[in-house]
């Protein structure tokens, strides 16, 4: 424990934002898996209303840092892939 009373407070301060940065995190995961999951059973309105929620956290968490922009990205670009590959 730190001695510290600043270092205490950016302690818990860092703590707080772990557990939101996980949850964000997961909640990305969730909703590419459900996308994912559209695109398999081969449900295009399904599908199209996953992309739309996937593309939108995908940004969310590229805009506050929990995935680098590029990796944002190319997660964009694979789910759209996976999208258009649906429709041939």
């Amino acid at each position: 424990m730190p001695n510290i009373k600043s270092s205490s407070k950016r302690d818990k301060l860092a703590k707080a934002q772990n557990v939101k940065n996980r949850a964000a995190k997961s909640l990305l995961r969730t909703n590419i898996k459900k996308f994912d999951a559209a695109v398999t059973a081969g449900d295009r309105e399904a599908a199209v209303s996953a992309y739309k929620v996937a593309v939108k956290n995908v940004d969310h968490a590229a805009t506050k840092h929990l995935i680098h922009k590029n990796c944002a990205a190319n997660k964009k670009s694979q789910l759209a892939k996976k999208l258009n590959s649906m429709a041939q």
